[in-house]
């Protein structure tokens, strides 16, 4: 049952609950067992009480910053890789250890982002998890930073929450971080409100938000507000509140900030070409197919592209760019890059009577096509 309000989430079915690393480790770097304990403790109530749990964890690197003899979080890939190794054994055996003292079982599940702009290796995330759930298993889910790359890692593990609350259909998904939620000004300015409850993410587009984490964390305010986007704008309701919090906001109680299901639900396919996948070319689109595509209910046709951009093959996702540059959608092609120039500005009647039965068809068709910012926050950035 999805959380419509603050006061149903005690009755959610299932839940994904993300904390961050300021959250988990102590000034020194190392990991805080107190912190940890004492989430799990709240968890392993609500698993008692029937809710299924997904925990998405960071703080692998952070857990390895002590041990590595650090003093800080490194900049280096290679470093915060060595860091991420050496902590993230101690990390998933200490929530093993706390599960346990509850007669609860874990399954660690490290993923790259590769495991989601690949629909087969999505499709498999998917069928992993939701067997864990079936069997009874809390899956412990961090981003595998150990093998990451730049190109391909999630960012931050905001925006991995928000994605594996699709991928196991969350009932709702609470993010735990190091501020009470949002506020109506930077939580350090002096006479800053805490926002309760934001219906809409448009109410709160003109908030000042920084893009900064703490020194042991990755995410600031910006990325959560794009994992909020990500969640609601499918289905998915979030609460965003401080870990010590975390009891209060699995209760029901007013704090942090309530962010309402902004949309509806749809097909696991959808939701990865809207929020998974990575796309391999443009296609720029002429006002009047803009429009079509803008109004939901039609296909692009060849006739409405002026020009391809990339190195695609049919089935691949590609980016729909409006005249002003504006990534308006995301589809899967139904064409080779290849082949779409002779076919450009061409309708369909005279493509099917030069070239035959087949060059008629959709570029991309309405069912693999999915509009961009549905909700009034920018989108993600436009790929190069």
């Amino acid at each position: 049952m999805i959380a419509q309000s603050r006061s149903a989430l005690p009755a959610a079915r299932r839940l994904v609950v993300k904390i961050g690393s300021s959250s988990l480790t102590r000034a020194d770097g190392h990991l805080d067992l107190g912190a940890l304990r004492a989430l799990v403790d709240v968890l392993a109530a609500c698993h008692r009480r029937g809710q299924e749990i997904v925990l998405v964890t960071s703080g692998a690197i952070a857990a390895g910053i002590g041990p590595a003899g650090l003093t800080s979080r490194p900049r280096d890939l290679a470093t915060m890789q060595a860091c991420a190794m050496l902590g993230q054994g101690q990390l998933v055996a200490r929530y093993s250890e706390a599960f346990a003292a509850h007669d609860i079982r874990v399954g660690q599940a490290l993923l790259t982002a590769e495991d989601t702009v690949r629909r087969a290796r999505y499709r498999n995330a998917q069928r992993s998890l939701e067997k864990l759930l079936a069997l009874g298993v809390v899956p412990v889910v961090n981003e595998n930073d150990a093998v990451t790359v730049d190109e391909l890692r999630f960012g931050d593990n905001d925006r991995l929450a928000a994605l594996v609350s699709h991928l196991v259909r969350a009932d709702a998904m609470v993010l735990l971080t190091d501020v009470d939620g949002l506020h109506d000004a930077p939580p350090s300015r002096p006479g800053a409100r805490r926002i309760s409850h934001v219906a809409d993410l448009s109410q709160v587009a003109g908030v000042e938000v920084t893009a900064r984490g703490s020194a042991v964390g990755t995410g600031g305010m910006v990325t959560k507000l794009e994992s909020v986007r990500i969640a609601t704008q499918d289905g998915v309701p979030v609460v965003l509140t401080c870990a010590d919090n975390v009891a209060a906001a699995l209760a029901g109680d007013d704090v942090g900030t309530f962010f309402a299901a902004g949309g509806k639900r749809t097909t696991a396919r959808r939701l990865w070409i809207a929020h998974a996948a990575r796309t391999e070319g443009r296609l720029h689109l002429d006002a009047g197919a803009t429009r079509a595509v803008l109004g939901g209910r039609a296909s692009l046709l060849p006739a409405g592209i002026t020009r391809v951009e990339g190195h695609f093959e049919t089935g691949d996702p590609v980016e729909l760019v409006a005249p002003d540059g504006a990534v308006v959608a995301r589809g899967l092609v139904a064409y080779d890059a290849a082949d779409l120039p002779a076919l450009l500005g061409r309708s369909t009647y005279a493509l099917r009577d030069e070239l035959g039965e087949g060059y008629d068809r959709e570029v991309v068709h309405r069912d693999d096509l999915v509009l961009e910012g549905r909700n009034g926050l920018s989108s993600r950035p436009a790929s190069s």
